[in-house]
């Protein structure tokens, strides 16, 4: 969890990378990895394939049914995020559904999990009230839990998710699922001074940012932002030996006016 925490001590907004672990190949996904933190990515989000991610857009969808195809597994995540242990401290944040990690077993994920060098779960579908118990064997295992806080939250909601998160309070930016948008909802800039003062975590804002302009607009409005679905379509476009170099310039292109 202390490395998720440190996110939120560098002089800029920090940059969360998200990958789907498995796509292009299990492989390939250490190298995009290492390539976007050279890149300036400051947390890598590991999104754990599954069949019915109802949050996510086509593009991630289409991603986790490629990265299935190949047999990607669970296991196939915790060897990715030891081997990128091996050479670097990037925080890791395992993006996931409720449902792989039951079936899993929680308690031998959470262990798995922190042996594999994770800091943080993000479970999109698990909502806090219902979080207890999960916590508490995530907690027993040195490891964090992430909740989404939608723009139709409730002051009481609010409250609550910022108490059940550590680390960061993950905010989206719209209703709807994951994707890349020419322009952000422009109400989110005025929502995120409101949030911000009912919040004692950090904001990291996610769903739609891709270019530098959406960095610029909220680098002075949130503590961090994620990136998904534009790293993920360009993995795609391409061979899976350039896929590193085409996910770096992502992250290259939104941190650097063009």
């Amino acid at each position: 969890m202390k490395r998720v925490q440190s996110l939120f001590t560098k002089k800029r907004c920090a940059v969360i990378a998200y990958v789907t672990c498995g796509d292009p190949d299990r492989e390939t996904t250490p190298r995009i990895i290492e390539a976007l933190e050279a890149a300036g990515a400051d947390a890598i989000e590991l999104g754990v394939p599954f069949s019915d991610p109802i949050a996510d857009g086509p593009v991630i969808q289409t991603a986790a049914m490629r990265a299935l195809k190949h047999g990607t597994s669970i296991d196939d995540v915790f060897a990715i995020a030891r081997t990128v242990r091996q050479r670097s401290n990037i925080p890791l944040i395992a993006f996931s559904y409720l449902n792989p990690i039951v079936r899993y077993g929680i308690e031998r994920f959470a262990k798995a999990a922190t042996e594999a060098g994770i800091d943080s779960v993000l479970l999109t579908d698990l909502p806090p009230e219902a979080a207890k118990e999960i916590r508490a064997i995530f907690h027993a295992n040195n490891l964090g839990m992430i909740f989404l806080l939608a723009p139709t939250s409730s002051d009481a909601r609010i409250a609550a998710i910022d108490r059940a998160s550590d680390g960061f309070v993950y905010y989206v930016s719209t209703t709807g699922v994951t994707g890349t948008r020419s322009d952000l909802d422009p109400a989110l800039v005025t929502r995120l001074d409101e949030i911000r003062g009912k919040l004692r975590k950090p904001i990291a804002v996610g769903f739609g940012i891709s270019r530098h302009e959406h960095y610029e607009l909220l680098r002075d409005k949130c503590d961090a932002i994620v990136v998904g679905s534009a790293i993920v379509r360009a993995i795609d476009d391409g061979d899976a030996a350039g896929a590193p170099q085409r996910a770096g310039d992502v992250i290259r292109s939104i941190l650097t006016p063009q």
